[in-house]
């Protein structure tokens, strides 16, 4: 727009100052006019097309860097996305490696705990076992209580053995001699009877085992032994149930 004005101007100027001095000049002169007119109007007309040019050259330069920049715009969009995708994916392996990390701690814990002494209470005592001893002592008993005397007492006498300062003794003699008396062991009974109140005399079931002896003695029909023995206890372990059970007991011997 601004060179067209600058020509319309250089015309303008000239076809006036021609006008206003056509009856001044020769007709040489005219032409001479005419020419500079001519140069004057070809000089704007390159400067026209220099800048016509110029301009072309710079939007062209302008497209190519705005090209790129969409270009490296979009490199970048991509490489976001990738990044985030990774991010996404270490979350998901830190999270699966969380979970395997804690099944593992767990599994070992479960597996400590296999070994690991456990508290129990048998008979009024309370003491701790290995996990072992607690599964072998209650598994001798679960036979017995199903009324399979000749297998508990298999039972009791192995974990005895293999056990032998174990805090299931006392009760395990207690028993084991209910066991034998099942099966007519009376002897047998009547020493791991007397084995666990000379032991414990203290524990729960030692008035229990001295009804027990004298009721194995009866059996043998040594009357003398069991009447001693009901007499002890009741003198030894005057509250107890076993206590009233050894008087009515002595009334039936006499």
């Amino acid at each position: 727009m601004l060179i067209s004005q600058r020509i319309g101007a250089v015309l303008l100027f000239s076809l006036c100052t021609a006008t206003a001095h056509a009856g001044l000049f020769e007709d040489d002169e005219a032409r001479k006019a005419i020419l500079d007119l001519r140069q004057s109007v070809d000089a704007v007309r390159q400067e026209s097309t220099l800048i016509s040019n110029r301009s072309n050259d710079d939007s062209a330069s302008l497209r190519r860097s705005l090209l790129e920049l969409q270009n490296q715009i979009e490199a970048l969009r991509s490489d976001l996305a990738k990044v985030r995708g990774l991010n996404e994916q270490l979350t998901r392996d830190v999270a699966d490696l969380q979970r395997r990390q804690k099944d593992i701690i767990q599994g070992v814990d479960d597996r400590i705990r296999l070994f690991e002494p456990v508290k129990v209470t048998v008979d009024g005592s309370e003491f701790l076992v290995e996990p072992a001893e607690k599964r072998d002592f209650e598994a001798a008993l679960a036979v017995f209580r199903k009324g399979d005397f000749s297998s508990a007492q298999t039972l009791f006498l192995d974990f005895l053995k293999r056990f032998p300062n174990t805090g299931y003794w006392n009760s395990s003699l207690f028993w084991l001699g209910n066991a034998q008396y099942a099966t007519r062991d009376y002897k047998e009974a009547i020493i791991n009877f007397s084995a666990l109140v000379s032991k414990a005399p203290l524990h729960s079931r030692s008035p229990e085992a001295l009804l027990s002896i004298s009721n194995c003695q009866i059996e043998v029909k040594d009357l003398r032994a069991a009447k001693k023995t009901l007499d002890d206890l009741i003198k030894t372990y005057p509250q107890s149930e076993a206590a009233v059970a050894a008087k009515e007991r002595l009334v039936r011997l006499k």
